[in-house]
């Protein structure tokens, strides 16, 4: 549920559908330039070359057995979700400032969770702000 404080900061009032708290990394860091602008001579040019498929071939084998378990994740997730929400595991409600995670709270059943997220959203609309439970260092 998306709502707005007295401020006008929206905030965000869901279950965490997953055990486990979402990571975002703040800054991505990819490297602007990979490869001098030329090689060379031919005879070095395929040294490189060579060079960096010795390097490629064991992070193309990483990468497909990354890819591999990601997919099984993805197969299983909806699985462990339906069996979540029909055998009454206990759900996590939590509040975002825009898109970081503020304060969490367990929740109890589908239908305890749902009334902790109306009664959230209520006070946040009314100026009841939560307080900070989940990085409250930085």
């Amino acid at each position: 549920m998306k709502v707005d404080d007295p401020s006008g900061q929206t905030w965000r009032i869901t279950r965490r559908w997953v055990p486990w708290r979402r990571r975002w990394k703040s800054e991505l860091r990819t490297p602007t330039d990979l490869a001098p602008s030329g090689l060379g001579e031919v005879p070095a040019g395929a040294i490189v070359f060579l060079v960096c498929l010795v390097i490629a071939i064991p992070l193309l084998v990483l990468a497909l057995i990354a890819g591999a378990k990601l997919l099984l994740a993805l197969l299983l997730v909806p699985f462990a979700l339906l069996g979540r929400a029909m055998f009454g595991r206990n759900w996590t409600v939590e509040a975002r400032r825009g898109y970081a995670i503020w304060w969490e709270t367990p929740a109890g059943d589908w239908q305890a969770s749902m009334i902790k997220i109306h009664d959230v959203a209520d006070e946040i609309r009314i100026g009841i702000l939560p307080p900070r439970t989940v990085d409250a260092d930085r």
